[in-house]
């Protein structure tokens, strides 16, 4: 079978190679095309347009960069009519994978449109479910409650397992987690934008804490240089080696996505941050309507409570940081509550293999008449 892949983000280009290992099992004759990064040309995916081309994000990113966006929609199409592929697999990244769905359709109406970890629409922007439904075969998610909310509104979605707990499971099986070495971690996220409006403050408040007892490490994002995170920093140390990093950390400061998930699976007490521009204004007048649920970070909303704090927008203060950090290097009750917290999460997550499920689900959606 031809599978045609599209992830454009350093995180989509894991899993997609995870997925490809898993498909291959399946169909050693598989073929690989599609849109990513080096995790998926290491497993023999044709790369036509690499994420690091892709990964804008807000509005102005992507004025700034429209002439890119055509571009890539363009290479991905011709590509998409050129290959002719089984299937069309989406990983994540919604504003360019459901245009990309809805071409497809139109276009190849006998390739079968799968989306594997589909868009976060029971957080914000609720309204997309339908053409989500309209336009793909199969709908695999990554949490267990998307079942349930695909199912309210009449639609299908298989819950295959969390690929991000499949990483921390085979990295936790090496590696012996401690939590409490003098280091704190920070984590600004995967793009250049949200690192370039967190970082400081994130390093502002870690600085506060530090001075001469603790070390500052900063885990660096795929795809993007060293010289880029050196504007920054003073004595902290950059690392690629994220997990490494977290499971000798006392504390975290942790960009709120997937790495807050991470962070509490690898058992490293935390507190999420996220910058929001006209914070104030959103918070007053957009939450209520573009977001559907109370609580930000995965961590939270998996596990239905409040395990670690959220300074989103208005409350991503270095004051607010410097403060929960204190606390969460020097409060031992408070620590051991949240990594206790973190425990149920597995329980929650299941020990399905995500990628091995997924491709159970792909290659029966495609036999499928």
């Amino acid at each position: 079978m031809k599978f045609f892949l599209i992830a454009g983000e350093a995180s989509g280009d894991l899993h997609a190679s995870n997925l490809m290992k898993a498909l291959r099992v399946k169909d050693p004759q598989a073929m690989f095309v599609g849109l990513g990064g080096d995790k998926m040309r290491e497993e023999g995916c044709d790369i036509r347009v690499d994420y690091r081309e892709m990964a804008y994000m807000g509005f102005v990113a992507v004025l700034q960069n429209l002439d890119k966006v055509k571009r890539n929609f363009r290479i991905a199409k011709q590509s998409l009519l050129e290959q002719k592929p089984n299937v069309l697999i989406l990983i994540d990244y919604p504003s360019f994978n459901l245009k990309m769905a809805k071409f497809c359709k139109k276009n190849l109406p006998h390739t079968k449109v799968i989306y594997y970890i589909p868009p976060k629409i029971w957080a914000w922007k609720k309204w997309r479910i339908h053409n989500i439904a309209k336009y793909c075969d199969n709908i695999l998610g990554i949490f267990p409650f998307e079942p349930n909310f695909y199912a309210k509104y009449g639609y299908k979605c298989h819950y295959v397992g969390n690929p991000t707990a499949d990483c921390i499971r085979e990295f936790t099986s090496t590696t012996h987690t401690i939590h409490h070495t003098n280091t704190i971690a920070i984590l600004p996220g995967s793009r250049r934008s949200e690192i370039s409006h967190c970082l400081p403050t994130m390093l502002e408040a870690a600085r506060a804490v530090a001075k001469n007892k603790y070390q500052i490490i900063v885990a660096a994002a795929p795809g993007i240089d060293d010289s880029f995170y050196q504007t920054y920093l003073e004595n902290e140390i950059l690392t690629r080696n994220p997990y490494a990093t977290l499971a000798q950390a006392k504390a975290a400061v942790v960009n709120s996505g997937t790495a807050t998930l991470e962070t509490a699976l690898i058992g490293c007490p935390q507190t999420a941050v996220y910058h929001v521009a006209g914070s104030k204004y959103l918070e007053k007048f957009l939450r209520p309507i573009m977001f559907s649920i109370p609580n930000f970070t995965l961590v939270n909303i998996i596990s239905k409570q409040e395990i670690i704090q959220e300074l989103i927008a208005s409350r991503f203060t270095q004051e607010n940081v410097t403060n929960e950090l204190q606390r969460l290097l020097h409060d031992n009750a408070y620590r051991e509550q949240m990594q206790a917290n973190y425990l149920h999460l597995w329980n929650i997550l299941g020990n399905n293999s995500a990628s091995e499920t997924a491709a159970e689900q792909i290659i029966t959606t495609v036999n499928q008449k």
